[in-house]
């Protein structure tokens, strides 16, 4: 084919979209259906007719080519393992008894029976269920949703696309299942999983899938030779399927690198590339394998990951270039539209001016759909929108709000000095437990309390006019009575306020800040049933004016226990919002970290004795690539401590992360410095501690006894089963006892009860130490 007859070819797809519908109506259906407000047939039904909606919707907005099997209840890792029968040995009669109830139980566990691991989603704030395997998983092909979803697509007279995850993938996701060798590879399963493989495959194309694509984004991460193997023997054997679709195997969040020769020379019958992250590079890449010649090439030309609108010129160029390098060209989103919130035109409070930078995925499709018709049909048929495009691009770059002079001069003022505490850890710790007086293994909690019905009314009260600032401020001050009052009367030893104030860790510091959007629609799926509304940063950072100080110094009024202040770290403002894409992210960091430095001044001038500032996105940020590690850890660490360093030695800064792989970060996690650290652990059974114990690390951790994003109540007994292990690997003088992350998604009674087990399992432990210790 011809460079203009794979023009003329072009046609708009994408890999995936939102699932949660308008008005959150997924979430709402599925929390009914545990709560037994909704029964499950009622569940379908909403499920159903998300699905119908944004497959007409995505065909209205010029899609030619529709995904079909990226919807999910929860989340799409734990649907495959489902599709591929691994289901945990402790969840199969669950599973068997009833197959929905048993799926979340997998997903979120029963008071008896503890639920998947859960982790990010490579680099995103996506957390998937981490499959559980060993040697002696059986898997057996259940294909049942993925075909069901197709008919449902084609029986509108749509041309659909089932998506996978791909075998490699799925497997390198993978870890060992409890009581299996730490050291077993999951992916010396591939050629068990194959066949499974091919028989989903083979039932898809029975129900008339023409293509099938199957993401394989692990191959965008460093590969060793046995991966890449294995990658080149899965795509062989399964491009030698006679029963099969055409195969599209796609992979995202940036290069694919050594793995694109390996996929290039497989026998399937497209790849889809991104071309958002490390673009250029990629297009060598791939004219150094020669193309790919009698093959389709999906572009993802539009970022699938961020909210700013595209440069349509400059991927239409991109676009130019790949014609002659495929058999046909289509166009696409970077990754799944999963990552971004459903359409901007709903925001009603932004500023007109800027809503014209913004594409959320509803923008985003019709820009795919607009740069395939310029594809196919010339620039010509697209003059108007390309002249839009170039004016909103021009106002954007052209903005005061992108270019604050003070805070660019500030951020050049600063010294290697203003990053490093005055005093080393050991001085700082002798003057902590001097002026804290805390016993060995105190407890704390991580910083939220349940977010109640009552709080959230308050909130929406006060938007609505419905109750005045001042009333609304005494339901705050009752709420945080009320939360210091309870951890008194449980025990816990270093207490919060609660942060009944706060709508979310992120966007309650976003709204104060100078630079920043809140969006009042953007919600994005985190996990299952969680949603989350990152802000924007659309401009340079500053803090008008202290944000936490008047609460956390209201609780510290009513207790003689130190409280926390509780701030939200500047990489995780960062990972956790829709960030600049025309400036380095160090830079924003550092306009972050000053303006949160003020802050933790303020709240120790204000009396504050521990301030824990959390960076739970420090790992899920780190480069997929290690030759980008150091450069980005430079400046995360950094921006931390110049957050932090400015109090006095006796002022105890706490860290806090979650649900990542910290063992990758276990220097960086030292570098920053923090006095103490809180680390997600439950799940994981202790891992964090053992790694951080490797590591030789010095100062104080808290590594979580108490799983906070499951419903079941740990009991005392397991609690402190949990804080032995840390024992084995922290020294009793350097451990603390903690939940594994904040109480804002769980209800009162289940909190209650966890935190007095905790609390109870501490004491218990404290006895059982040596005098002296």
């Amino acid at each position: 084919m011809t460079a203009k007859s794979a023009a003329a070819a072009a046609r708009a797809t994408v890999y995936g979209y939102p699932r949660q519908g308008p008005d959150r109506e997924l979430k709402k259906a599925v929390e009914g259906y545990w709560k037994g407000r909704v029964t499950a047939d009622a569940l379908r039904g909403t499920a159903a007719q998300l699905r119908r909606s944004t497959w007409r919707r995505l065909a209205d907005a010029g899609i030619h080519e529709v995904p079909t099997g990226d919807f999910s209840y929860y989340d799409h890792v734990l649907d495959t393992s489902v599709m591929v029968g691994a289901v945990p040995r402790r969840h199969r009669e669950a599973v068997d008894t009833d197959p929905l109830d048993g799926y979340f139980a997998m997903a979120r566990g029963t008071q008896d029976v503890a639920p998947l691991e859960m982790t990010k989603w490579f680099d995103t704030n996506y957390h998937y269920l981490v499959p559980e395997l060993g040697p002696d998983t059986v898997f057996t092909a259940d294909s049942a949703k993925q075909v069901a979803e197709l008919r449902e697509a084609v029986a509108l007279g749509l041309a659909a696309r089932p998506v996978l995850v791909g075998p490699v993938t799925y497997l390198l996701l993978a870890k060992p299942a409890p009581g299996v060798a730490a050291d077993f590879e999951p992916l010396t399963l591939l050629d068990r999983l194959l066949p499974v493989y091919a028989e989903v495959l083979a039932d898809l194309r029975a129900a008339g899938a023409e293509w099938v694509q199957l993401d394989e984004p692990a191959l965008v991460q460093d590969r060793t030779p046995a991966e890449l193997n294995a990658a080149a023997r899965a795509y062989r054997d399964l491009g030698a399927l006679t029963d099969r679709p055409k195969l599209l195997v796609a992979s995202y969040f940036g290069r694919l690198g050594e793995a694109l020769p390996v996929l290039a020379k497989a026998p399937v019958d497209g790849l889809a590339l991104d071309f958002t992250e490390k673009a250029a590079d990629q297009l060598a890449d791939l004219a150094a394998v020669g193309g790919l010649p009698g093959k389709r090439l999906v572009a993802g030309v539009v970022n699938g990951r961020n909210i700013w609108i595209n440069d349509l010129e400059k991927s239409l160029s991109t676009l130019g270039t790949l014609l002659g390098l495929a058999d046909r060209v289509d166009v696409s989103a970077s990754c799944s539209l999963l990552h971004v919130p459903l359409d901007s035109t709903a925001e009603r409070d932004i500023d007109p001016q800027i809503a014209r930078w913004l594409a959320f995925a509803h923008q985003k499709t019709a820009e795919i759909a607009t740069l395939a018709r310029g594809l196919a049909q010339g620039t010509g048929t697209i003059a108007a929108e390309l002249a839009a495009n170039r004016a909103d691009l021009a106002s954007r770059s052209g903005s005061a709000l992108t270019h604050d002079p003070a805070v660019r001069a500030r951020v050049a003022s600063v010294t290697t000095a203003d990053a490093r505490r005055a005093h080393a850890y050991p001085e700082r710790a002798a003057a902590q437990r001097t002026r804290l007086g805390l016993p060995l293994l105190p407890t704390t909690t991580i910083g939220s309390f349940p977010q109640t019905t009552e709080l959230r009314t308050a909130r929406a009260d006060l938007r609505a006019g419905r109750i005045d600032k001042e009333g609304y401020e005494e339901r705050i001050k009752n709420e945080i009575r009320e939360v210091v009052a309870y951890q008194e009367k449980a025990g816990i030893d270093v207490l919060v306020h609660g942060e009944p104030e706060r709508n979310d860790m992120v966007q309650y510091f976003a709204e104060q800040l100078t630079g920043y959007l809140a969006t009042q629609h953007g919600w994005v799926q985190s996990y299952g049933t969680r949603y989350v509304r990152p802000p924007v940063l659309a401009g340079d950072i500053s803090r008008p004016e202290p944000m936490t100080v008047r609460w956390t110094s209201y609780a510290n009024s009513l207790t003689g226990r130190p409280v926390k202040g509780m701030l939200t770290g500047p990489v995780t403002m960062l990972a956790w919002s829709f960030v600049r894409d025309d400036q380095p992210l160090g830079d924003t960091a550092r306009q972050v970290a000053l303006a949160l430095r003020d802050e933790v001044n303020d709240l120790e001038t204000a009396g504050t004795s521990v301030i824990q500032v959390d960076e739970p996105a420090l790992r899920e940020t780190l480069p997929l690539r290690a030759a980008e590690h150091a450069a980005y850890l430079n400046w995360a660490t950094e921006s931390f401590r110049l957050t932090t360093s400015g109090v006095r030695p006796d002022t105890q800064i706490h860290t806090h992360m979650c649900y990542a792989e910290f063992g990758d970060i276990v220097q960086a996690i030292d570098d920053l410095d923090a006095d103490v650290i809180s680390l997600e652990a439950a799940r994981s059974h202790m891992q964090v501690a053992r790694e951080l114990a490797g590591h030789g690390y010095p100062r104080e951790a808290g590594p979580g006894v108490y799983d906070i994003h499951s419903p079941r109540v740990p009991s005392t007994e397991e609690a402190a089963a949990l804080l032995r292990k840390g024992l084995e690997a922290i020294p009793a003088e350097r451990l603390w006892v903690n939940p594994d992350c904040g109480l804002k998604t769980r209800g009162w009674p289940e909190t209650k009860a966890s935190l007095e087990n905790l609390v109870a399992a501490a004491r218990e432990v404290r006895t059982e130490l040596p005098s002296g210790s």
